[in-house]
C-alpha cells in the first residue's frame, strides 16, 4: 500500500492544534476500488488498516483528543456520575462459593482493587482461605487483564487456567500446582477451551488459528509430556469447541458452523482411548449431546427448528437408536439442559420469556419453576455436583438485581443465596417494568420491555435509551444495572427491542433476521422506535439509541434509513464495514459469518449487503450526534471499521451534530477495559454523553 503523504501528516498535526477550537480531525482520503461483479467499491479510507503505520495512530490520538475537548465540558457531570455509580457498589464483598470435591470455591472483591481475587477453603466456610490466582497482581503494571479458562483437575492439586494482558483474546494456557504454587512449564498458545480428565494429568484443549482466530485444533496432553493433536476442523465455516459433562463420564469435542454442528467424545476415565464421532454433519442440522449413565441425552433440531430432546445408548448412539424425550415445539425453543443423577433441567424459551422446567428421572414427573415479573433473565449458576439435589440458577430483572437462587429438586423448594447488595437505599418498588409490542410492516409483532421509574408521566417528554442486537440468534437478554439508576432517577425511560434476527423467539425469530432478509432487523427497531412514540413514552428528539457490535452495524443501518427518528447514538466496537470486511477471508470471523450475512462472493449476496451496509450507504445529510467508541486490539470487530466510518460520515453529514470517535489505544479488546473502576468511568462518560444531548447537565 502506498505510504501517507505529507499533506496528511499536516492534516493530522493541525488536527491535534486545532482541538482547543474544537475543530474535528480530517482524513485525507486515499481512493482504492474493487472491482466485483460488475460493480466499482471504491473505498477513501482503506489506508487506515495499516495498524502498524505511526500515521494511523496519529489519526486515532487526533480523534481521541478531539473527543476529549468537545466532551471537557461535562467533566464535573463525569465525576458526579462515577461518584454516583461507585456509591452503590459493595466494593469489599465474595461471590457466593460453590462445592467441587471437597473445596468451597469464591472470588473476593476488595475496596480500591480493580480485579477479583480466585480463592477457595476446604470442607467449610470456616476452612481457612487459600488464594488461588490475585489478579491485581496479576495485572501489576498492565492496563488489561482477562481470564478466560478456570479449571481445576479432580484431586484439587492443579488448576489450569487462561490468561489475556492485551485484549486480542489470545489467551495463554497455564497449570498451577496448588500445592506449592508453582507454574509447571506446560503450557500452549491461543487457547478457547479445556477439559481435564479423571486421571489429574491429561488436559484436552482447543486452540485457535493463529491468522483467523478460528478454534480448529483439539489437543490431549498429559503433564510434563508432549501435546497430541487429536483432530484439526479445516472446514473455515466450523469452530471447535471441548468440556467435559457435569457426569465426569465423558469428554466432548463440538464442532459447529451457525447451523450445523457434529460431535466427537471419549471416556473421561481413558482419556488415551479412541476419540469417536457420535453422528456425522448433514446440512442445517444441530445437535449437542450430554451425558447420565448408559445413555446420551441429544438436543436436535432434526424435527423442527426449536430443538427437542432425545435419548440414546452409549453403547450405539446413532439415529436410529434415538427415543423421544421431548417432541418439538412450535412455539417454544428449548435452549439447554442440565443433567444431574436423579433430575435434569431444561431451559425453555415462550413468547419471548425464559422457563425452566425440571424432570425426574426416576418418576418421569414434570414441573415449571416460576417467577413473577413480565420480564426477566434466567441463566445456570455454578452447579459442579452431579449427585446433588440442589440446583443453582441466576435470576435479574430491569428492577430485581442479580440473584444466585438454590432451588431443591425434590422439596420444590426455593432458596435465595445472594442478591447483589446495591448501596445508597435502593428500593426496587420505586421502579416498575412491563413489556409492549410494536407492529412491523409485516404484520408481527415486536416484543419491546422497558423500565422506569414510578410516577413518570407517558406524555412525550421522557428521554428514553433504546437498546438492540438482533443477530446470531442471540435474545437481547433483560439485565439490572445500578449504573443505570442515574439515568432512571434523572427521568430517563430504558428500553430493550426484541427485534429478529435474534433468539428471543427461538430459532425462525433468528431465520427471520438473517441472510437474504437481514432488513427486518433494521425495519423492526425502527417500528419499536415509532411504537414507544406513538404511545408517549418518549417524544421527537428525545431518543437515544444504543447497540455494540452486531448492534452497531444495527445502529449504522437504522441512522441511514431513518436519521430524523433518532436523538443521538451511541455505539460500541460496531460492525459497520460489512462488504470490505466480508470480501477479506483473512480477517477473524469473516468465513463464519457467511451463514449469517452471506456471501459477498456471490453477487445477490453482494447486493442484497451493499443495499444496507452502514459505510457504504452514508449520505450527505443530517445524522443525528454519535459517541463511537472502538478498541485498536479489538480482534472481533476490527478498529479500522468505526474509524473509517467516522472518517466517511464527517466529510459528508449536512447537519452540525456532534460526531465523536473514542478508540482505546491501550490494551483492551472487544469488552473494553477489564477493570471494573476503569469500567465505571467509561461509563461515567458515555451516560455524560446521553444526558447532554437530552438537555441535562447535572
Amino acid at each position: 500500500m502506498k505510504k501517507l503523504t505529507l499533506p496528511l501528516i499536516l492534516i493530522l498535526c493541525c488536527a491535534a492544534i486545532s482541538v482547543m477550537s474544537q475543530t474535528p480531525p480530517v482524513a485525507q482520503k486515499i481512493p482504492k476500488t474493487t472491482q466485483i461483479h460488475g460493480d466499482t467499491l471504491v473505498d477513501d479510507y482503506f489506508w487506515m488498516r495499516e495498524k502498524t503505520n505511526p500515521e494511523v495512530i496519529n489519526y486515532l490520538k487526533a480523534e481521541n483528543d478531539y473527543t476529549a475537548a468537545v466532551m471537557k465540558p461535562t467533566a464535573a457531570l463525569q465525576d458526579t456520575l462515577y461518584k454516583e455509580m461507585l456509591a452503590r457498589i459493595k466494593e469489599t464483598d465474595l461471590s457466593v462459593p460453590y462445592l467441587k470435591d471437597g473445596y468451597l470455591y469464591y472470588t473476593r472483591n476488595e475496596q480500591g482493587k480493580q480485579y477479583p481475587v480466585y480463592c477457595r477453603k476446604k470442607g467449610t466456610e470456616r476452612g481457612k482461605e487459600e488464594t488461588l490466582l490475585d489478579l491485581n497482581a496479576m495485572a501489576a503494571g498492565k492496563s488489561f487483564l482477562a481470564i478466560g479458562e478456570f479449571q481445576v483437575s479432580n484431586d484439587g492439586n492443579l488448576l489450569a487456567y487462561s490468561s489475556d494482558d492485551a485484549g486480542f483474546e489470545q489467551y495463554k494456557l497455564h497449570i498451577k500446582d496448588l500445592r506449592t504454587g508453582q507454574l509447571l512449564p506446560d503450557t500452549a498458545e491461543r487457547v478457547k477451551s479445556i477439559a481435564w480428565a479423571n486421571d489429574n494429568k491429561t488436559l484436552f484443549y482447543v486452540t485457535a488459528d493463529a491468522k483467523t482466530e478460528r478454534p480448529n485444533q483439539f489437543f490431549r496432553h498429559t503433564l510434563g509430556g508432549k501435546s497430541q493433536l487429536l483432530y484439526e476442523e479445516k472446514d473455515e465455516l466450523y469452530r471447535l469447541d471441548t468440556a467435559r459433562t457435569r457426569s465426569r463420564g465423558y469428554i466432548f469435542l463440538n464442532s459447529s458452523s451457525s447451523t450445523t454442528s457434529e460431535a466427537r467424545y471419549l471416556s473421561a476415565d481413558k482419556p488415551a482411548s479412541e476419540l469417536k464421532l457420535m453422528l456425522p454433519r448433514e446440512k442445517d442440522h444441530e445437535y449437542y449431546p450430554d451425558h447420565h449413565g448408559e445413555s446420551f441425552y441429544i438436543r436436535t433440531n432434526d424435527k423442527g427448528r426449536n430443538f427437542r430432546l432425545v435419548t440414546a445408548p452409549v453403547m450405539d448412539p446413532s439415529k436410529k437408536n434415538w427415543q423421544e424425550l421431548i417432541a418439538h415445539r412450535n412455539a417454544v425453543m428449548l435452549e439447554g439442559t442440565d443433567f444431574f443423577a436423579n433430575h435434569y433441567v431444561v431451559y425453555e424459551r415462550e413468547d419471548g420469556l425464559q422457563k425452566l422446567r425440571v424432570t425426574d428421572l426416576n418418576a418421569a414427573v414434570t414441573h415449571y419453576i416460576n417467577f413473577p415479573e413480565p420480564v426477566y433473565t434466567l441463566y445456570p449458576a455454578e452447579n459442579e455436583q452431579f449427585a446433588s439435589t440442589k440446583f443453582r440458577f441466576g435470576y435479574v430483572s430491569f428492577v430485581t438485581p442479580g440473584s444466585v437462587f438454590e432451588y431443591d429438586l425434590v422439596t420444590r423448594q426455593r432458596k435465595l443465596l445472594k442478591e447483589t447488595e446495591v448501596l445508597g437505599g435502593y428500593d426496587k418498588t420505586k421502579y416498575t417494568s412491563e413489556r409492549i409490542y410494536a407492529l412491523a410492516a409485516d404484520g408481527t409483532k415486536i416484543p419491546i420491555s422497558l423500565v422506569y421509574k414510578r410516577g413518570c408521566k407517558l406524555d412525550g417528554s421522557n428521554p428514553l435509551l433504546l437498546a438492540g442486537y438482533g443477530s446470531y440468534g442471540i435474545p437481547l437478554y433483560v439485565n439490572f444495572s445500578s449504573d443505570r439508576l442515574s439515568l432512571l432517577d434523572r427521568g430517563f425511560i430504558i428500553a430493550g427491542a426484541h427485534i429478529r434476527g435474534g433468539g428471543d423467539l427461538g430459532k425462525p425469530w433468528h431465520d427471520a433476521g438473517k441472510m437474504m432478509v437481514k432488513k427486518n432487523t433494521f425495519t423492526d427497531f425502527i417500528a419499536a422506535a415509532e411504537r414507544l412514540q406513538d404511545q408517549k413514552y418518549t417524544g421527537p428528539d428525545r431518543i437515544i439509541i444504543t447497540g455494540g457490535s452486531a448492534g452497531g452495524l444495527l445502529m449504522g443501518a437504522v441512522v441511514n434509513m431513518r436519521p430524523e427518528l433518532f436523538k443521538a447514538v451511541v455505539s460500541y466496537v460496531p460492525f459497520l464495514d460489512m462488504l470490505n470486511t466480508m470480501l477479506d477471508a483473512s480477517l477473524p470471523l469473516t468465513v463464519g459469518e457467511y451463514l449469517e450475512w452471506g456471501n459477498p462472493n456471490e453477487k445477490n449476496a453482494y447486493l442484497y449487503m451493499k443495499s444496507y451496509s452502514p459505510y457504504d450507504n452514508l449520505e450527505a445529510k443530517d445524522y443525528p450526534a454519535m459517541l463511537i467508541r472502538t478498541a485498536l486490539n479489538d480482534s472481533r470487530v476490527m478498529y479500522w471499521e468505526p474509524a473509517k466510518y467516522v472518517a466517511k460520515l464527517r466529510a459528508l453529514k449536512a447537519d452540525k451534530n456532534i460526531l465523536l470517535l473514542k478508540t482505546r489505544l491501550e490494551p483492551g479488546g472487544h469488552d473494553g477495559a477489564s477493570g471494573r473502576y476503569d469500567q465505571l468511568r467509561d461509563t461515567a462518560f458515555d451516560f455524560a454523553f446521553m444526558l447532554h444531548q437530552v438537555g441535562i447537565t447535572k
